[in-house]
């Protein structure tokens, strides 16, 4: 199995988040659900190195139908943290448009062709 558009974009998707979760973790911070126990940046590095886990799932045909197995399941894993962003209307201490209520709400519909994509590949033969 090569790879096609759709391996290339999630695997960038994936990896570009998974790597600005280590790189800007104080970026995510403001979107970790309240909810969640714990501390908000034990659960960035955690769902960062899962993100890159995913995207080197997906680099390798052989792991690639897991990948997006894993890819679907955390992108609806981290689905309430876009929701709380938009609750809370903006990322808190972002630059702009990322702090804004507009910015967060335009974000939800993104994650639809991301899941779509994921499902995809891991039901791909």
């Amino acid at each position: 199995m090569k790879l096609i558009p759709r391996h290339v974009s999630v695997i960038a998707i994936m990896g570009g988040a998974g790597v600005t979760h280590f790189t800007a973790p104080q970026f995510y911070d403001p979107i970790v659900p309240k909810w969640m126990p714990g501390k908000a940046r034990a659960w960035v590095y955690a769902s960062g190195a899962v993100e890159l886990s995913c995207a080197a799932l997906l680099i390798v045909p052989r792991t690639r139908r897991l990948g997006g197995w894993l890819s679907f399941i955390t992108l609806l894993a981290v689905f309430p943290a876009n929701i709380q962003s938009a609750i809370d209307g903006g990322i808190e201490g972002a630059k702009a448009p990322f702090d804004s209520a507009p910015a967060a709400i335009a974000r939800l519909p993104f994650q639809i062709p991301m899941l779509v994509e994921a499902w995809k590949i891991a039901h791909a033969t």
